[in-house]
């Protein structure tokens, strides 16, 4: 019957158990009381949990011992696994466990020997009427089989275990990111440009006529004869006078606008579904979850 750890029984098997066992503590049954870390689990060729290594440092340092697994009770929901009916004592005198320990027959035998030794706990005197009808199996290492000792492998005897099925869900949550900036400014162009203006300038028009009396005789007083300046004139003109002034041509708004779209993502999402295997005709009751 040679026996594994569960790693190199099944080298994925984290995904196959859906929790992985190493790492919980070791507690007292019906106590708070921490003795130990789980190390590792060992399986049969059939891949059944025989023993857990544990750590059982609490109780004597640097100790590491097999557990068979009839005497665990494993509470997934809390990560513990509880010792049944195992003292102090006891667990001083099982064979230490080492990495290359050889898990023969004759290893398994102290180990086992280690437990079949009474605890505190079950030392009380036994009923009379409880006792009737038992026969002590007669073990054979040509023979042996772990059915022979129910109270060391099979863990339905130590009563219900309670352990969590998970499932896995979408959460859809926001996240805002920055996805670009505007920078919005202004420079100056210039334009050449026109304007017509209407102006005047004045001029002298000088017109020599003849008059309708030409040649009447005028009288001496009349005729005033003189020299110099007889007429004087201001001439003007008008000249373009160009000012730029400035006006309001448009107005500018910058606003920022939100548009609302619905994504779908899409994700792998993983759920604990019980099997339950059996073995013979016995008939298993499963209810509804409540």
């Amino acid at each position: 019957m040679p026996l594994q750890k569960i790693s190199e029984f099944d080298t994925d098997y984290h995904n196959t158990i859906g929790k992985d066992i190493k790492g919980m503590g070791l507690y007292v049954q019906g106590t708070d009381e921490k003795i130990g870390t789980i190390i590792d689990a060992v399986l049969d060729e059939q891949g059944a949990f025989r023993y857990l290594i544990v750590d059982i440092g609490v109780w004597v340092f640097g100790k590491k011992v097999l557990l068979p697994i009839g005497k665990s009770r494993i509470d997934s929901t809390a990560d513990r696994v509880y010792v049944v009916g195992m003292t102090k004592e006891q667990a001083e005198k099982l064979p230490e466990y080492h990495e290359h320990t050889a898990l023969d027959y004759d290893y398994e035998e102290r180990v086992r020997g280690g437990y079949r030794t009474p605890s505190v706990e079950s030392s009380a005197p036994l009923d009379v009427a409880s006792t009737v009808g038992r026969t002590t199996p007669t073990l054979d290492r040509n023979n042996y089989t772990y059915a022979q000792e129910p109270d060391l492998y099979d863990v339905s005897t130590h009563g219900d275990q309670t352990f969590k099925l998970y499932e896995e869900r979408l959460v859809a949550n926001k996240q805002r990111r920055k996805t670009g900036e505007v920078a919005i400014g202004k420079h100056v162009e210039t334009d050449t440009a026109t304007v017509a203006v209407s102006l005047e300038k004045e001029r002298v028009v000088i017109e020599r006529v003849t008059p309708k009396d030409a040649g009447k005789v005028v009288s001496a007083e009349t005729a005033n004869f003189r020299e110099g300046e007889v007429a004087h004139m201001e001439i003007y003109e008008e000249v373009a006078d160009v000012q730029k002034e400035a006006f309001l041509r448009e107005e500018v708004r910058v606003q920022k606008v939100v548009d609302k779209e619905t994504v779908e993502v899409q994700e792998t999402i993983r759920r604990e579904e019980l099997d339950v295997e059996t073995d013979g005709t016995l008939k298993v009751n499963k209810t509804d979850r409540v």
